[in-house]
């Protein structure tokens, strides 16, 4: 980093992913702040800046040298696990004088949650941190290490009775299972049922009524009339519900039943063609439906808008997964199980090319990771009429 562009982020001042320390006084302290940005999104931490105005102040070489030193001890011995940190000094010339400052630079961690020698567990919010105590957080920060997969969490309150046998049926079938009927013993061998309970992802694929359960587990649609979010009027609207199958089924007729069909060089007795790629939204539906955060209590929205179409998904990409990564066809599975039901039931392939062959069929597609309200969005634009 050279003295240019710290310049740039000390004015911008203090982010969720900036942060300014004078000096080098409470270990707990730094190790809090450590432990929040590896929990986050990453971050740097500025030695030598005041917190409050962004002054810089700059370190002298015995600083430098002992902050080093002690940042390396605390980040192995004041946190769990053990985290890995980089620093830099930077020298800043201000009215002919020289200033070091000392730059920590810490990466989004790939073993959360991290936490410091009393057990707790820091996050960022805005430029200051906080203590995670709501059980939902937890369970994120730890499906985001791939230490628990949240489709495999079993559901409280259901059993053997919710299940629809019909489904189950149908889905040995497509496996090439011979099975006359499903047994409790099957529905554990095939990770339907634990501990008398449907798990998530057999909930998701195989219960009567899912929503019965999980109410915010479906998809909001509507077409609106214009291209505001925060308009009233609209053409139509659903909350669709019931499996992830019955869910894809039911979405598709919503497409096709609020987006036009033209004349694209067919015969004109030929029934007009989806004015965008069906390929495309079967493949970006069925990604919002199996990959999306199944730890926040959110519905996947569908909109219509005269000039495009959004789906949203809750949660952004996981594991420091990139846009550029999803295009090239890598993929990181958040529901491993949900994945591979929807691989034998669905037209999904699981293997990472979904996105790819979306954007073959339709190549203006917007694809969109935003970090901050924790969703994946996808925009399509319309063809102008």
């Amino acid at each position: 980093m050279d003295a240019l562009e710290l310049l740039n982020i000390i004015t911008r001042g203090e982010t969720s992913k900036v942060q300014f320390k004078e000096i080098l006084t409470s270990i707990d302290g730094i190790a809090a702040e450590f432990i929040a940005m590896a929990n986050s999104h990453g971050g740097i931490v500025i030695f030598g800046v005041t917190d409050k105005t962004g002054e810089i102040k700059g370190l002298t070489d015995d600083q430098i040298r002992d902050y080093n030193q002690k940042i390396g001890n605390i980040a192995s011995d004041s946190i769990k696990p053990q985290l890995y940190v980089t620093t830099d000094v930077v020298p800043i010339t201000i009215d002919a004088e020289p200033h070091n400052v000392l730059v920590v630079f810490i990466d989004e961690g790939l073993a959360k949650p991290y936490k410091d020698k009393q057990g707790r567990i820091w996050i960022k919010q805005g430029s200051d941190k906080r203590i995670v105590t709501d059980n939902n957080e937890q369970i994120r920060l730890f499906q985001q290490s791939g230490m628990v997969y949240v489709d495999e969490m079993i559901i409280p309150n259901t059993s053997i009775a919710d299940i629809d046998e019909k489904k189950v049926m149908d889905y040995l079938g497509k496996i090439g299972d011979d099975t006359d009927l499903p047994s409790e013993q099957l529905y554990k061998n095939i990770n339907l049922l634990r501990n008398d309970c449907l798990t998530l992802g057999g909930l998701m694929f195989f219960a009567q009524k899912p929503q019965n359960f999980r109410s915010a587990f479906c998809v909001k649609a509507i077409s609106f009339v214009g291209n505001d979010i925060a308009g009233t009027d609209y053409r139509d609207s659903e909350d669709i519900d019931g499996s992830i199958p019955e869910m894809f089924e039911k979405c598709m007729s919503f497409f096709n039943r609020n987006l036009r069909h033209t004349q694209q060089g067919q015969n004109f007795n030929s029934t007009g063609i989806l004015e965008v790629s069906p390929i495309a939204l079967e493949e970006l539906l069925q990604n919002a439906l199996t990959h999306r955060d199944y730890s926040r209590n959110s519905p996947v929205c569908l909109f219509i808008f005269d000039n495009r179409i959004e789906l949203i998904s809750p949660g952004r990409l996981p594991n420091s997964l990139t846009i550029d990564n999803i295009k090239m066809g890598n993929a990181v599975v958040r529901n491993p199980l949900i994945v591979s039901y929807a691989s034998k039931i669905m037209k999904y392939r699981g293997i990472g090319s979904g996105i790819r062959r979306a954007i073959k069929e339709q190549p203006n597609i917007e694809l969109i990771n935003d970090i901050d309200s924790e969703q994946f969005k996808v925009i399509i634009p319309r063809p102008i009429q």
